[in-house]
């Protein structure tokens, strides 16, 4: 039988000494593990209209973003509208901010009227899409924002269109101007 090396002793004696450590550093936690809940970036930043912008965007990278040749805004302020001449036909586009609202607020609010609802994060703010099955045309993308709740509503007259990928981009170009 051979006698054990001085580099085999030597590495007997770490990893008892590993154990020793890792079983004296170890202990059981009570409770339920849950995942970690999304913050807003900036809870102080104001979405209203400001600067002729509405949700952060100038009205020129609005009309970009849903590939309009024209746009008229006829209305600006608390509230938003836009009617965009594209290829898929007249859009109406909607901005909302409330500085005192809630998200779960505004999905109880579309809940009730009957909308069906999709949960996402946008931009790392808990957001939803909310598409009312009377109206497929139209889609509603809202998110927590500063101080209060934020929503981009899109609607194709002419039903052409996929309206939650429209309003989910605005709402992902707003929370993108935010960081």
């Amino acid at each position: 039988m051979r006698a054990p090396t001085r580099r085999s002793a030597t590495a007997a004696v770490a990893a008892t000494a590993v154990v020793v450590v890792v079983a004296a550093c170890s202990h059981t936690v009570a409770g339920v593990a849950e995942r970690a809940h999304a913050t807003v970036p900036n809870p102080d930043r104001s979405y209203g209209f400001v600067d002729d912008r509405c949700g952060l965007l100038h009205d020129e990278d609005l009309r970009k973003l849903q590939g309009a040749a024209t746009m008229v805004k006829p209305f600006s302020g608390a509230v938003c509208q836009y009617v965009l001449s594209t290829d898929a036909g007249v859009v109406d586009v909607v901005f909302t901010w409330f500085e005192r609202g809630s998200v779960d607020r505004e999905r109880d609010v579309a809940a009730g009227r009957g909308a069906r609802l999709q949960d996402k994060t946008v931009v790392r703010h808990p957001a939803f899409l909310a598409q009312r099955p009377s109206t497929p045309n139209a889609c509603a993308a809202t998110a927590a924002a500063g101080p209060g709740v934020l929503t981009w509503w899109v609607q194709f007259r002419q039903s052409l269109g996929d309206a939650c990928a429209d309003a989910e981009t605005l709402l992902t170009a707003t929370l993108s101007a935010d960081s």
